[in-house]
């Protein structure tokens, strides 16, 4: 891969994580002020997110796959080695740091758009509920993610899929399934609704990772054979002429 490619690449990981958490932590912030009642406020958050993960798939899933996720990038590394087709150890790093720095510039960004000073988040989530929530989040994410790849549905049913998925595990965990380290992180750096105290994050990536190993488990359980990766999916062999991302 040259380094225009990968600066394409690492740059539309860092672009689409960051845009990713603005939506996370601007939508949070504005339900907060146009509601009132707690239920219709995780509403809102929730729609807006899974609304915009899906955008934000589809618009950048041809540059980079459209990770936005640590947990995805490491899954798609580890689970095809055998077959020499998941992301090589390095560009899977690069996209980890890339995903991380986003998050954090996203809840800035959030924070300015609403004049609110970015500060450290005091909002403690972490219980045995949500440490189990997490798992149970993070796998669901992974399986779906590398069961859909592997079954080849095409790069907008994987959107769809994928964005429908997290809208639902707002409301079907007690974590409101954040399922991303990067997020997770980002998180930290605002203090309003959809804020993490530091001392809740740990726990929550530790759940983050185990309930990723439980997916990728899942994943070849389920499907065996793979016939082609996450990253091939949205990037190179459904949108986009495979030459372009190499």
């Amino acid at each position: 891969m040259n380094t225009i490619a990968l600066l394409r690449r690492v740059g539309a990981e860092l672009l689409g994580t960051g845009l990713l958490v603005t939506v996370v932590v601007g939508s949070g912030i504005a339900a907060a002020r146009l509601s009132t009642d707690s239920g219709l406020q995780l509403l809102e958050n929730s729609i807006a997110t899974a609304l915009g993960l899906a955008v934000l798939i589809l618009l950048l899933g041809p540059v980079s796959g459209a990770h936005f996720n640590p947990v995805v990038s490491l899954a798609d590394t580890l689970l095809d080695r055998r077959h020499g087709t998941g992301m090589p150890l390095p560009l899977s790093v690069f996209y980890i740091v890339a995903q991380v720095a986003g998050a954090i510039l996203g809840a800035m960004l959030a924070n300015a758009m609403f004049e609110i000073p970015t500060s450290i988040a005091t909002t403690a989530r972490a219980t045995a509920g949500t440490f189990l929530a997490e798992i149970v989040a993070t796998a669901g994410l992974v399986l779906l993610i590398f069961g859909l790849a592997r079954a080849r549905r095409t790069a907008p049913t994987i959107a769809a899929a994928v964005g429908a998925y997290i809208g639902a595990a707002y409301w079907f965990t007690s974590s409101t399934s954040f399922a991303n380290p990067a997020v997770t992180i980002g998180r930290i750096f605002t203090d309003t609704f959809a804020g993490i105290a530091p001392t809740s994050v740990l726990p929550f990536l530790a759940a983050q990772l185990f309930g990723a190993g439980i997916g990728v488990a899942l994943a070849v359980l389920l499907f065996p054979r793979a016939t082609v990766t996450a990253d091939d999916l949205a990037v190179t062999r459904t949108l986009t002429d495979p030459k372009e991302a190499s």
